[in-house]
């Protein structure tokens, strides 16, 4: 009798979860195949040109003497015969020295898709996006690097979080959840006007508490004096790290890619706890990238060198475009993260260089808040010099 009273609390206590999951809202965010079927309360939502608030309703309700927002109507020529609803807004021009609050959010929600189409030199559009209401920006970075554009020519890439297509349509799918504020700017660094195509795609729904809030952070190396690129340091707090962009530019002749990545965690010292066998090894390719004797762009939903430069008048040697996404085995840290590259080639085969490459790099993990404050950008000369 006892053992059968036990076995009914136990289906009891089984229903009842089960009844609890059941009764869970799906907060329409962890999407796939499998889960676009399920119904949800989170609410859709887009900020662009035609509506800078994202305002419900209010989507290309400009009027061609509208002059609310900077730069508004910028189609109201073209539009002049049909008016109201007609394309009168697609674009904003953003001034030298400006920056330009492309969205301000009131959470709790999440940004799903970021695209846009910037103009200008893309290393000289500086993105930054802050959650919450913290002062220093969690991603702060040239808008082509984050794009996996670092050399400022167009290079199409098919992944899972990024996507790049033609002629320069720049698409983001890294979800970043926020719980009360999300603010996204762009300053032109350059001395003309720049335009910039835009939309800024999220949902406003409850944010779980074991959610963690998106980085991502550009360093460059050039030359890299000490032969070993910095891409993370001086991460404090819990999260995981989740993908590498690098824009490789090669100072001499020969095979580069022998360098080591090594991922310093939770308090690792002198040796990191993940040590990757080689540059063209952790960007899941081998030998050189080489397919019958020449190295060959490839662009998969997890890693890719989607972008292979020849020499010019400008580069005496080959850049490299390459990038690796976290996807299925983020690297996770608890208290700390460093994680560096080794600029390593050979001098003949047996004995390795020390190389003095051009390095630039975008790192992107989420972790808890508040983060440590990022290094400063280069200046305007380091950011686009050769």
């Amino acid at each position: 009798m006892k053992k059968l009273f036990i076995l009914a609390l136990v289906v009891l206590f089984a229903i009842a979860a089960h009844a609890q999951q059941v009764q869970q809202p799906f907060n329409g965010l962890g999407l796939g195949l499998g889960n676009l079927p399920t119904l949800s309360n989170a609410e859709s939502r887009s900020i662009s040109p035609e509506n800078f608030t994202g305002e419900k309703g209010q989507g290309g309700a400009a009027k061609i003497s509208d002059t609310i927002y900077p730069n508004h109507a910028n189609s109201a020529g073209s539009a002049r015969e049909l008016g109201r609803g007609w394309k009168l807004n697609p674009y904003i021009l953003i001034k030298p020295g400006q920056t330009f609050t492309l969205a301000e959010i009131n959470g709790p929600g999440a940004v799903q898709h970021i695209w846009m189409t910037p103009g200008g030199n893309w290393r000289l559009q500086i993105l930054r996006i802050y959650w919450d209401d913290e002062t220093t920006p969690s991603v702060e970075c040239p808008v082509g690097d984050f794009f996996g554009q670092g050399f400022g020519s167009y290079a199409h890439i098919s992944s899972l979080p990024m996507a790049v297509n033609p002629g320069s349509g720049f698409n983001s799918y890294w979800l970043m959840p926020f719980r009360k504020k999300c603010r996204i700017t762009i300053e032109n660094l350059e001395t003309h006007d720049n335009a910039l195509y835009y939309s800024i795609d999220y949902t406003l729904t409850p944010i779980p508490k074991d959610m963690a809030y998106f980085h991502a952070q550009f360093r460059r190396s050039n030359p890299n004096s000490t032969s070993i690129h910095t891409l993370l340091d001086n991460v404090k707090g819990q999260g995981q790290y989740v993908g590498t962009y690098i824009a490789w530019g090669i100072n001499n002749q020969g095979w580069w890619g022998e360098g080591e990545m090594k991922f310093y965690i939770d308090g690792d010292k002198d040796f990191p706890t993940i040590n990757t066998t080689g540059t063209e090894d952790y960007f899941l390719g081998s030998y050189g990238f080489e397919t019958n004797g020449k190295p060959t762009i490839y662009t998969t939903p997890f890693s890719g060198v989607h972008q292979i430069l020849e020499p010019d008048s400008a580069h005496k040697y080959r850049r490299f475009g390459m990038y690796r996404w976290h996807i299925m085995e983020p690297i996770r840290f608890k208290s700390d993260l460093k994680v560096t590259i080794q600029d390593l080639g050979w001098k003949t085969w047996g004995l390795y260089l020390a190389q003095k490459s051009d390095i630039a790099s975008v790192s992107y993990w989420y972790q808890t808040e508040p983060h440590n404050p990022f290094p400063a950008l280069p200046s305007q000369e380091q950011l686009i010099n050769k």
